[in-house]
């Protein structure tokens, strides 16, 4: 898909859900409920063990405003780096790598310089990052990243509060949080993230400066991430 085309993104996040044969299941699904829209690109980040199968559906699908990303990438090249995975082993299959999640840091703790060597591998690799920021650590995140590895960097915006559960931000919390992280980032697309479900996307997509979605539990269950896909579409 032409980059000049894409106005808004939506982001399927399955995190650690499904087993292989349960993704090519969803994706069969969503392929018949789904209306193309070379407005918006859809991105569906499973697991790794997922990227292989569905790369070989989608390639003999044929299937236009679609991507894969990977849910994280190795901070390190290739090389000697036990259950690492380099962005060069993926870049084939995938266009974009969600860097710095919520739950990375969490759980995972994740440093910010980790965070940025994860974007500079990625971006090396022609995969554009998509960086989640929260807002309280927005400026420290920009600071720690190289101004080369931004240049096709999208932001994924997921307030901690609003991660892994069903409350989601109030309106007009996340409306002037979201005014910020575009003063930081002014160039960039600006996603969503944090309990988005079918109920609440269009709202979330009324926010000025807004771009796209990120669903999490939501993207779990495919009618109902085409249903998120068809709000983004008419926003």
């Amino acid at each position: 898909m032409g980059a000049e085309a894409v106005t808004r993104y939506i982001v399927a996040n399955w995190k650690s859900h499904k087993t292989v044969e349960e993704g090519k299941t969803w994706l069969e699904k969503f392929l018949q409920l789904y209306q193309p829209d070379w407005q918006v690109e859809v991105i569906i980040a499973p697991s790794y063990v997922h990227l292989v199968p569905l790369y070989q559906m989608l390639q003999q699908k044929n299937f236009p405003a679609l991507s894969l990303a990977v849910q994280d990438v190795s901070p390190f090249p290739l090389g000697a780096y036990d259950g690492a995975v380099a962005a060069a082993m993926v870049r084939e299959m995938v266009d974009y790598a969600i860097i710095g999640h919520s739950e990375r840091r969490r759980y995972f703790h994740e440093t910010e310089l980790e965070i940025a060597n994860k974007a500079s591998e990625a971006a090396a690799a022609g995969i554009k990052p998509i960086l989640c920021i929260d807002h309280s650590y927005a400026h420290s995140q920009m600071a720690a990243l190289n101004e080369a590895d931004m240049e096709y960097m999208l932001i994924g915006y997921g307030p901690v509060e609003a991660i892994g559960v069903t409350i989601s931000q109030p309106m007009e919390k996340a409306r002037r949080e979201v005014a910020e992280i575009r003063e930081i980032f002014p160039e960039k697309p600006v996603l969503y993230g944090g309990s988005i479900n079918a109920e609440n996307a269009g709202s979330y997509m009324e926010l000025e400066g807004i771009a796209g979605l990120m669903a999490g539990s939501a993207s779990l269950e495919p009618g109902e991430f085409a249903q998120i896909c068809r709000i983004v579409s008419q926003s």
